[in-house]
């Protein structure tokens, strides 16, 4: 498979996918390439403040989670063992994709990934046991700073598949995307656009 980088639904989120080497002891693949990110994106990878991730077992949803901005939080995330569905939610109050939401398959051939924008909101759906997503933050996590909307929001209607819904009691006991706007907790899209 060679390199492939397209643009998501999201304003500023895109998806990529690498080359991968096989033979016969297996697979060798770089889900980040530093000539393939400033090409899609016109300079390198943010400075990269902590590496992260997470084990899920089938059925685990995340999110939808975001960073309170300033100081906001760019993201890159991909899958290296299992298979996830990752979401993409336009959380930035003022962007021209507010409220639209897009999807990748991470995991498998090509080890697809994301990167988030500053303000734009991130949900996984575990589709196997034992998932390993894995981030790459330009900000070191503050639990103050975390926020997050219903991944069930029924106006966003993200496509989490029928069978999925183990939540965190934090992701429970989110807001929706309009609770959230109403109560001030989203980020301005003008913000974020000068924080990325």
């Amino acid at each position: 498979m060679s390199e492939q980088t397209r643009p998501l639904a999201v304003l500023g989120a895109f998806a990529f996918t690498t080359t991968a080497f096989p033979d016969e002891r297996g697979v060798f693949l770089s889900p980040y390439r530093r000539s393939v990110f400033e090409e899609a994106l016109g300079h390198p990878l943010f400075p990269v403040a902590q590496a992260s991730c997470s084990v899920s077992r089938r059925g685990v949803v995340r999110g939808v989670h975001f960073t309170v901005t300033p100081p906001g939080c760019l993201k890159y995330v991909y899958c290296s063992r299992g298979s996830a569905l990752d979401i993409v939610v336009d959380t930035r109050v003022g962007s021209p994709t507010f409220g639209v939401h897009d999807s990748v398959v991470l995991g498998g051939e090509g080890l697809p990934a994301v990167y988030f924008p500053v303000g734009v909101g991130h949900l996984f759906v575990a589709l196997e046991d034992d998932t390993v997503v894995n981030y790459l933050l330009s900000q070191e996590y503050q639990q103050e700073n975390e926020l997050a909307v219903s991944a069930f929001d029924p106006e966003l209607a993200l496509p989490i598949p029928p069978d999925a819904g183990l939540l965190s009691e934090r992701d429970r006991r989110a807001p929706t995307l309009a609770e959230a706007r109403a109560a001030g907790m989203l980020p301005d899209y003008e913000v974020c656009v000068r924080a990325t």
